[in-house]
């Protein structure tokens, strides 16, 4: 599969102080690539290195091809990256389909809008059903889905999703996981960045593992699964 994205030998951090040391991973095209990591390892670094929120100070970031470098996060963002942050992050009083339609604010053709909509909708009916409701009122597992909505209705070729198990509970950490490879199969490339091991190397085709900003591991989800360091740190 051609890379969508790729990452080589970044460093990025806050103030003077490096997170990411020597980072390089690749996505490949249609597939879901993870990020494990504990806190700490830099996994939302990477995710705002990416978009250029906390600018690499060395290295550099492709998109199809296309460095990145000197974009501001708005132009990374409409060549078709698309990101879900951690903890959500609705506008809680702005109405489902508010929130969904922010999500498009780059696209001015109201039919193409309206069909976005609709397969947000046909993903998440609950959605449909609460489309007039505050999202500052809907539970954590709804505003998770409306969070996810909201992502696709920027069309994106590529979506990032930042620790989308956070805070829900096991049956809806499994119902957002069966979303994730449902996009995916929709052909929307996906990068999850998770500390739930266990469900991201289900749906995963290929992963990497951060520790204190550096890739400690790579390969497929199989063989992550596998490592023996991988296992003794997350399976116990």
């Amino acid at each position: 599969m051609a890379t969508l994205l790729s990452v080589e030998n970044v460093y990025s951090g806050y103030d003077k102080a490096d997170v990411l040391e020597d980072v390089s991973l690749s996505v490949a095209a249609g597939s879901i690539t993870c990020i494990l990591g504990s806190n700490g390892s830099g996994k939302s670094t990477l995710i705002r290195a990416i978009l250029r929120l906390t600018p690499p100070r060395r290295g550099r970031v492709l998109f199809d091809g296309a460095d990145l470098a000197g974009l501001p996060t708005h132009r990374v963002i409409s060549t078709g990256i698309s990101c879900i942050p951690e903890g959500r992050k609705v506008f809680p009083k702005l109405s489902v389909v508010e929130n969904l339609r922010l999500g498009a604010y780059q696209q001015s053709d109201a039919d193409k809008i309206a069909g976005r909509l609709a397969q947000v909708f046909g993903i998440f009916p609950r959605l449909k059903e609460r489309a007039a409701q505050l999202a500052g009122t809907m539970s954590g597992g709804e505003q998770a889905m409306l969070s996810i909505g909201r992502g696709m209705m920027g069309e994106p070729r590529l979506l990032l999703i930042d620790e989308p198990s956070l805070g829900l509970s096991p049956l809806l950490v499994k119902e957002n996981f069966s979303v994730i490879r449902r996009i995916n199969e929709l052909g929307i490339t996906v990068l999850l960045v998770e500390q739930n091991v266990h469900q991201t190397l289900a749906i995963a085709h290929h992963g990497y593992v951060l520790s204190q900003g550096r890739v400690v591991a790579s390969g497929t989800a199989k063989e992550l699964a596998e490592n023996a360091e991988v296992r003794a740190a997350y399976f116990g």
